[in-house]
């Protein structure tokens, strides 16, 4: 059954049947507004917007790996600030002959990803449209922390890394160039994996600043630089490369430091934290912080591409 069969309403009370309830929903679904708890006073907040055709294809993803991605976008970002996140609001907009099934998978991937971290779908809007597209906000609550921000970083901070990275960028590759192996990184593009728990453990830390690596290490690394006015130097021997991972860039003819370095998707967590501090196993150290400006890698300008521009 197609959506212009469905109607608006109909397609709404099918969404929300699959939509669970967070710990901090008070009001979800089915009013003009949701309620969601925020026990800290303050609410963090970040939106992101996926297009067909531009961040996802359907022959590519399922209905339900495109929603764990739109979800992880979101989520992630909440993590990055130090917070916890509690809710998402969800707009969709939809050619009218698409199956409503497609719908329903979607409703069931931002559940499960929210879901992971105790959130949940609590509202949102639907509207016809020639070209699919997901916009989500993202709510969350920092339980008396500071947030962290990305102009904290200090000359002599260590610069950490939580989460897996390079993955999706060569899932990417792989499937762009008509392939649907290896597995993990194909599975990578389609569901991130992403540390949510390693914000608010940053934080705990002393996290001198953070973010959400989203768009590729260097140019998000970049940001921070840039709001901090520091420099930042990534050494490349502090990353794992898979075998798989190398064994696809062999084949495939590619650097896989482009994908390490320049690759997005994955949602890891970098942060800078001060000298002395001792991480655990899961944060793991890729460079330092120093007097100066922009991003190097082994203190050289690195020469190959920087990472995901949507106006690029």
């Amino acid at each position: 059954m197609s959506i212009a069969e469905t109607g608006e309403f109909g397609l709404i009370g099918r969404i929300v049947t699959r939509l669970g309830t967070g710990e901090a929903t008070l009001i979800g679904p089915g009013d003009d507004a949701a309620v969601v708890k925020a026990s800290d006073g303050r609410v963090v907040a970040s939106t992101d917007v996926l297009v067909e055709g531009r961040h996802f294809r359907r022959d590519w993803c399922g209905a339900a790996d495109i929603g764990h991605r739109a979800a992880a976008a979101n989520l992630a970002d909440i993590a990055a600030m130090g917070a916890v996140p509690t809710a998402l609001l969800v707009a969709l907009c939809v050619p009218v002959g698409l199956d409503v099934t497609w719908a329903e998978g979607l409703a069931d991937g931002l559940t499960a990803e929210a879901g992971l971290v105790g959130a949940a779908v609590v509202g949102g809007d639907t509207s016809a449209s020639p070209t699919l597209t997901i916009a989500v906000t993202a709510l969350g609550d920092l339980r008396g922390a500071a947030p962290v921000t990305r102009d904290g970083a200090q000359p002599g901070d260590v610069v950490a890394l939580a989460g897996r990275i390079g993955y999706a960028a060569a899932g990417l590759t792989v499937l762009s160039r008509g392939f649907r192996t290896p597995k993990l990184l194909v599975d990578a593009y389609r569901r991130p994996a992403v540390p949510y728990h390693a914000g608010p453990e940053a934080a705990r830390l002393g996290a001198t600043s953070m973010i959400d690596v989203s768009d590729g290490l260097l140019q998000d690394l970049g940001h921070v630089a840039e709001a901090s006015v520091v420099g930042i130097d990534v050494h490349s021997d502090a990353f794992d490369l898979p075998g798989q991972m190398r064994d696809a860039a062999k084949a495939l003819g590619v650097d896989p430091y482009q994908w390490l370095l320049a690759g997005g998707d994955d949602h890891p967590l970098a942060a800078t934290f001060p000298p002395g501090v001792t991480l655990p196993p899961e944060w793991r150290v890729v460079g330092s912080v120093h007097d100066g400006s922009g991003v190097t890698v082994d203190r050289k300008p690195w020469t190959g591409g920087l990472g995901w521009d949507h106006f690029r």
